[in-house]
């Protein structure tokens, strides 16, 4: 806490503040253990995925439009790709093309930086929606006409989760 209490007298605060605090720590959760000697293929995967986090966190209050991919209005599954896009990584531009393209989970096997699916069936054309998971049962996502990007509680036990490797 110290150390994020001195960083509010740096120059970069105000994009701190953008990013929040949960996101800077989020990102931090993630990258640590890609410093782990032995975990080449998973740090790669969890480097991505806190790079796309971060990229994620950082359109906080950019406003949702149906269709949009960014760089500035986003739709749930615009942002997932422009994310992962500006990490490295392309992805398909639907949300239940990017449940397809991903490696389905549990979710106990979920991570910080993981897809999270939001379903009303049980085939993937039942794919409504998809947020990036922030941990703490949280997502970043863009939820819905007249709202923005943001850091929301997952609402539903009707998710599934995939990873972008």
């Amino acid at each position: 806490m110290l150390a994020l209490h001195h960083m509010t007298t740096h120059p970069m605060s105000a994009r701190l503040t953008r990013f929040g605090a949960a996101s800077v720590l989020t990102a931090a959760a993630v990258t640590a253990p890609a410093l782990i000697p032995g975990a080449a293929p998973s740090a790669q995967a969890a480097s991505l995925s806190a790079r796309a986090l971060g990229i994620a966190a950082s359109k906080q209050g950019a406003p949702y439009q149906w269709g949009a991919s960014g760089p500035n209005r986003f739709d749930c599954s615009g942002l997932t790709l422009y994310s992962f896009k500006h990490a490295g990584k392309t992805l398909p531009r639907t949300a239940a093309a990017q449940y397809n393209g991903s490696r389905h989970l549990s979710a106990s096997a979920r991570r910080v930086g993981d897809l999270v699916f939001f379903h009303s069936g049980s085939s993937s054309s039942s794919v409504y929606h998809v947020g990036i998971y922030a941990g703490n049962g949280r997502i970043w996502h863009a939820p819905k006409p007249g709202a923005t990007v943001r850091l929301e509680r997952i609402w539903t036990s009707s998710v599934w989760y995939g990873r972008v490797t």
